[in-house]
């Protein structure tokens, strides 16, 4: 996973400025039709009539990786939420700020009726 521009300036000013930054209390995963990119702008899945919301994630991190510790499952489809190709990581379950972000290995057409899901420690964000 890539890290989005507001968290690396975060860490930036946390590290090196000496500024705190608090971490949030619950984190988020969202679903992307195309790349969010780093300024979060990209095509999230619309909650207009779709049952779509962003799900809450823990993660256990060892070392230098963060995986997701459950799986993450995503209410069923009221309406087509289109191809999803990535994933986000937020700090709120709407608005809020996109914390990082990567493409699926495979996409996923979610029509009326399916239901997207996560398998536990499927979620890797790494440091190297």
């Amino acid at each position: 996973m890539s890290f989005s521009n507001f968290l690396e300036n975060e860490i930036l000013d946390h590290v090196f400025g000496g500024n705190a930054y608090t971490a949030p209390a619950t984190l988020y995963v969202g679903l992307h039709t195309a790349n969010p990119d780093e300024d979060g702008s990209g095509a999230e899945v619309s909650t207009s009539g779709t049952a779509y919301i962003r799900k809450s994630v823990a993660f256990t991190v060892t070392g230098a990786a963060a995986d997701n510790d459950a799986a993450v499952e995503f209410d069923t489809a009221t309406a087509s939420w289109g191809t999803i190709t990535h994933v986000g990581i937020y700090d709120a379950e709407s608005s809020g700020n996109l914390l990082a972000y990567a493409a699926l290995t495979t996409s996923k057409v979610i029509d009326t009726g399916d239901v997207f899901r996560i398998p536990a420690a499927d979620l890797d964000i790494t440091l190297d």
